[in-house]
């Protein structure tokens, strides 16, 4: 979730809602109160990426440590700064799951809102031999056509890879994370 400041990260003073002109019109905002400060909390979405990862002809898909049985997605991390999507997406396939990229193409951008992320997603396509990160409790492969997409954030970039490829998509019925679940993503493991 999105944090929302209390106190002026410049000069501590209580932040509050107020109208800021912006090239659309004015919009409210938290802001510090003192006007020669000029702090405003825009709340940006934060750049993060995810892949769509392809080892061995099949698709992996990664459960976070800490996630729910049976909740499975993409491999997802935020862009450090000053690099290119493609890199990040080969950077966290390698950190999260030790698989090495040898190709990438951007399926499409999605906006995750519950995080306030723009998530970047790639199918990306990988080798090697699939080494766990504390990050990551368990992966499982799928076939293509296998694969059950959610209707929130990565899950409409795994539907669209799947409409790019002729693949009848059925989206899965999950909660987001944070209510309990046991819904698997995919027919068989």
């Amino acid at each position: 979730m999105f944090e929302v400041f209390k106190h002026c990260p410049r000069c501590a003073a209580v932040l509050v809602d107020r109208d800021i002109a912006d090239d659309g019109g004015a919009r409210t905002r938290r802001a510090c109160p003192d006007d020669a400060c000029g702090f405003v909390q825009w709340q940006n979405p934060t750049p993060a990426v995810g892949a769509l990862v392809e080892h061995e002809g099949q698709i992996v898909l990664a459960r976070g440590a800490g996630w729910p049985d049976g909740y499975f997605a993409l491999v997802t991390g935020y862009l450090e700064k000053n690099e290119d999507p493609k890199a990040g997406v080969a950077r966290e396939v390698k950190e999260e799951i030790g698989l090495e990229v040898v190709e990438s193409h951007l399926i499409g951008n999605y906006i995750f809102e519950r995080k306030n992320e723009i998530m970047l997603c790639y199918h990306a396509v990988a080798r090697g031999e699939i080494r766990l990160s504390a990050e990551i409790a368990e992966v499982r492969h799928y076939a293509p056509h296998e694969l059950r997409p959610w209707p929130r954030a990565t899950g409409f970039a795994v539907a669209d890879w799947m409409k790019s490829r002729g693949l009848r998509v059925e989206f899965i019925d999950r909660p987001p994370l944070g209510v309990a679940s046991t819904m698997p993503v995919a027919k068989g493991s």
